[in-house]
């Protein structure tokens, strides 16, 4: 792991082994498949079971501070850009109802896809990656009661994800209102927050691998060969998620871009092999720029509202996000009712906003951790999830790509200037 302290208050840069961490999820599964029904088995579970364990929960221990501190960031960024002018306001405007569209096609659409292809039976002992205790999601009028907590502190204890979210998000309102010596002392302490918490977590993920390999070992013990398919299920139906909001920037480009589908194809190709090849929006940029030049898009739009895309915005993240929460309800029986999909929608829609710059890996953990914990989902299995989250990375960077070029389109077509 490599990491990069910045002293320009950005957020510390964190280079993670994911490979590794892929080679340890493969690792331990085939070490389960060859020691089940073996003597040694038990001996071995006895001490990758503890390992796996203190892994899974070092994990867990650092989702709230992490997102408190990146909510307080990322919604101040999104107000401080809201008063940059009328095309910020505009694409401001197409984010919120992307992201508003991307969470409800996914509690639409992942049910139904599950149901049409059920998860594989043997995908149970994901469930035995830890001590598995979901939470309970109230009813409508409880529901409504709980978005405020009367104690914070208390509502932190208790991982009530939902009503932290909303203080949190009130608390970088409120921020962003403060005498700018006010704000920038508030502002230092939570980006300070987030630096150490990410320090925290790169150090728990490095040693990802082994933490992996024990989950993994005790996962493919007792699951045998339907421990792959899982997987595999998996990542299929989490990336078609990802496949419905690509669809979507065609349609967007199209009917607010005013571009024709052929030519906004023609268009991203360059753009989206950056993005498969890199797996990152950033590294995509100067390829986006090059697409919206190539469909006329004004320069001074562009050159605006791109990389300020690449710094708030990811398309896909309430959809796959929300996918992978919907997976796991499915797969503990969680009843998926009209108030744990807003639960889930309400928090992947906030969280998404502070989860951008973030690595996969780590956005994974913050992002889908409280979107789970707000719908009442065990958060366990995620710890082998995000062992395999490479892949489907791929179709939400690929989606995000073409989105950012879209709501770009979208917003040139609506005319004004950039400030």
């Amino acid at each position: 792991m490599a990491t990069e302290r910045s002293e320009t208050g950005e957020l510390v840069a964190i280079r993670l082994p994911v490979w590794w961490t892929f080679g340890g999820l493969v690792a331990g599964l085939l070490a389960g498949l060859a020691l089940a029904g073996t003597s040694v088995l038990e001996p071995v579970l006895a001490i990758t079971q503890p390992v796996g364990a203190l892994w899974l929960r070092a994990l867990q221990m650092t989702i709230i501070p992490l997102v408190a501190a990146l909510l307080v960031m990322g919604i101040g960024q999104m107000i401080r850009a809201a008063r940059a002018g009328a095309v910020a306001r505009r694409m401001l405007c197409w984010v919120f109802a992307v992201l508003v569209f991307s969470g409800i096609a996914s509690a639409i659409f992942m049910p139904l896809l599950l149901q049409a292809f059920p998860i594989p039976e043997a995908a149970s002992s994901l469930l035995k990656t830890g001590e598995v205790e979901a939470q309970q999601v109230p009813g409508i009028a409880d529901f409504i009661t709980s978005l405020i907590a009367p104690n914070v502190i208390a509502a932190a204890a208790e991982t009530a994800m939902l009503p932290l979210t909303i203080f949190f998000a009130l608390l970088a309102v409120a921020i962003a209102r403060l005498p700018e010596s006010q704000r920038d002392t508030l502002l230092g302490f939570f980006r300070a927050l987030a630096n150490a918490m990410l320090t925290i977590i790169g150090w728990v993920l490095w040693v990802a691998p082994v933490g992996v390999f024990a989950l993994a070992l005790g996962v493919a013990a007792r699951a045998g060969g339907g421990a792959f398919a899982t997987l595999v299920h998996y990542i299929l139906a989490v990336s078609a998620m990802g496949t419905t909001i690509l669809v979507a920037a065609y349609a967007l480009a199209v009917l607010a871009g005013r571009v024709g589908p052929l030519r906004f194809t023609r268009a991203m190709v360059p753009s989206q092999a950056v993005a498969v090849s890199t797996q990152s929006s950033l590294a995509s940029l100067p390829a986006m720029l090059d697409s919206a030049r190539r469909l006329d898009l004004r320069e001074s739009t562009a050159d605006f509202v791109l990389p300020l895309a690449v710094a708030i915005f990811r398309a896909t993240s309430p959809a796959m996000n929300m996918a992978v929460a919907i997976y796991v309800a499915t797969l503990a029986g969680i009843e998926l009712t009209p108030v744990t999909l807003a639960a889930g929608i309400a928090v992947a829609l906030v969280i998404s906003v502070g989860s951008v710059s973030l690595p996969g890996s780590i956005s994974f953990v913050v992002s889908i951790g409280p979107i789970a914990l707000a719908m009442g989902v065990p958060i366990e299995p995620l710890a082998l999830l995000v062992a395999v989250e490479m892949l489907p990375d791929i179709m939400r960077t690929l989606a995000n790509v073409t989105m950012n070029v879209a709501v770009t389109a979208a917003t040139d077509r609506g005319g004004g200037e950039t400030s």
